[in-house]
């Protein structure tokens, strides 16, 4: 049986020796009658504590952070009011002081002992929590075996980052009480940290010994500092090829991507959650300025709802941790099936493309190889939009234009040239501020190209953070107001 840390042992194991400061209230009185007295002495007794949350601070690899662990040995770490009244004083302390706070949780929810009032104590957590964030200031999460019900239904549910214990059950629905409605076990394996990293609902599965690193790692890359502007990347002028053969440029197997860019050319890239599902999703390092990356990945699978869902993830968190955005656009489109209807795949592009265009964070597009329909254009509308020489944009995947057009799909190039779809013709309106060269084709030359989409992207960033706030919303209202 594995043998899990103790709440003030994790601390320990987190930050740097002797620099712990606590910062624990005293429990406030919940008047507690006689068999709940007696439960709160013996868990007094049996953990040297006197609630199921410890709050404090210290030093993380040099770095002042903010702490709040749950105690499952104290009453099945379970909140009740003094509880929750320690843990949301710590959390609004640590907002105060400008810290940035990493929680870790481990419990089976609310106190049963203490009924209703203790369950809405969820409701004033994650209250505070929402105002740290609103700060501007990192949130991490840390679950821990077990972490269920209330506490993962609020602050367990709410950080930028979501890391977990390997092996650790989670779950909104306690195995206990799953059992006790329903007469039979929960099903095996769903409950697990590495299925819901499976899922997309955990960002990475963390050994507490690896902890430690891994947050450093975190912090450091959510502390952005601006860069000194460089000159801007040698474009040049795109050279005047059919649209067609930049469409067949694009659908080659070995073009490079999103994958292929982020690997070869970004810094202390930190992925999160599971490879897959058409979306990219990472902290990462362009040049000194870090950055949220959205990148559809070259899979050759249409959009669906759940790739637009991590989209708006990865533009929240840009918003929340005020760091900028780059967002790489190569698909052949949005999934069309009765699944994403119902889904309400329409619903997320719109959500997509206004929460993009409204973000206050700078923002850079690159369109690296296909630009289909609704699917592109939800990550399009950034401050700054960059081309692959072959990259194109259209409203419908061509063949479908095609045969919406002429009633048959054979004339899907006529339409391309008719549309003017070229990184070329998008420069000319003025959606596209500067082209990548392709020398032949990007698929002939990889690290090359990539190499010059990245000083792009570099260049576009570091000027970007370096803008008035107020000026660069300005300007890109202005800039889609007058497309014509």
């Amino acid at each position: 049986m594995i043998r899990r840390l103790t709440a003030r042992e994790l601390i320990d194991a987190l930050l740097e020796e002797g620099t712990f400061d606590t910062w624990d209230i005293e429990p406030v009185d919940v008047d507690p009658d006689q068999a709940y007295a007696a439960d709160l002495a013996a868990a007094r007794e049996r953990t040297g504590l006197d609630e199921s949350i410890i709050t404090g601070c210290g030093l993380l690899h040099g770095r002042r952070v903010a702490i709040v662990a749950g105690e499952f040995g104290f009453l099945g770490g379970s909140i009740g009011v003094a509880a929750a009244e320690r843990l949301v004083s710590a959390v609004e302390r640590a907002t105060a002081e400008g810290l940035p706070l990493l929680a870790a949780p481990a419990s089976g929810g609310t106190r049963m002992q203490e009924g209703t009032v203790a369950f809405l104590q969820m409701i004033k957590i994650s209250m505070a929590v929402a105002a740290h964030k609103s700060a501007g200031l990192p949130y991490l999460v840390y679950l821990r075996h077990p972490t269920t019900g209330g506490v993962l239904a609020s602050w367990g549910s709410l950080g930028h980052i979501t890391l977990a214990e390997p092996g650790a059950l989670i779950g909104f629905l306690g195995p206990r009480v799953y059992e006790g409605l329903h007469g039979s076990r929960f099903p095996k394996g769903v409950q697990t940290a590495e299925n819901l990293h499976a899922h997309g609902l955990v960002d990475m599965v963390v050994c507490p010994s690896k902890l430690s690193s891994v947050v450093d790692r975190t912090l450091r890359i959510l502390s952005s500092s601006a860069e000194r502007v460089s000159a801007p990347p040698t474009t040049g002028p795109s050279p005047d090829s059919p649209a067609w053969e930049a469409v067949l440029s694009t659908r080659r197997l070995d073009r490079p991507g999103a994958h292929r860019l982020l690997q070869s050319t970004a810094t202390d890239v930190m992925r999160l959650g599971p490879a897959g599902g058409g979306v990219i999703l990472a902290l990462a390092y362009f040049g000194a300025v870090s950055c949220v990356f959205v990148g559809q990945e070259r899979t050759g699978d249409t959009f669906d709802v759940a790739a637009l869902q991590k989209v708006r993830r990865g533009i929240r968190l840009a918003g929340e941790l005020r760091l900028p955005l780059v967002t790489v656009i190569d698909t052949p489109g949005a999934e069309l099936s009765s699944a994403a209807e119902e889904g309400g795949l329409a619903r997320e592009i719109a959500h997509c493309l206004t929460e993009l265009a409204t973000l206050p964070s700078p923002t850079v597009s690159l369109l690296l190889g296909q630009g289909t329909g609704g699917a592109a254009l939800a990550i399009l509308p950034a401050d700054r939009v960059l081309a692959a020489q072959h990259g194109w944009l259209a409203p419908l995947p061509l063949e479908g234009a095609s045969a919406l057009v002429h009633r048959t799909p054979d004339r899907a190039s006529d339409l391309a040239s008719a549309q003017h779809i070229r990184s070329k013709d998008l420069a000319d309106s003025g959606l596209v501020d500067d082209i990548i060269l392709e020398y032949g084709d990007a698929a002939d030359e990889p690290e090359d190209f990539c190499h010059r989409a990245a000083q792009a992207l570099r260049y576009e960033l570091a000027c970007l953070t370096a803008m008035d706030p107020t000026t660069r919303l300005k300007e890109r209202q202005r800039r889609y107001r007058k497309l014509a």
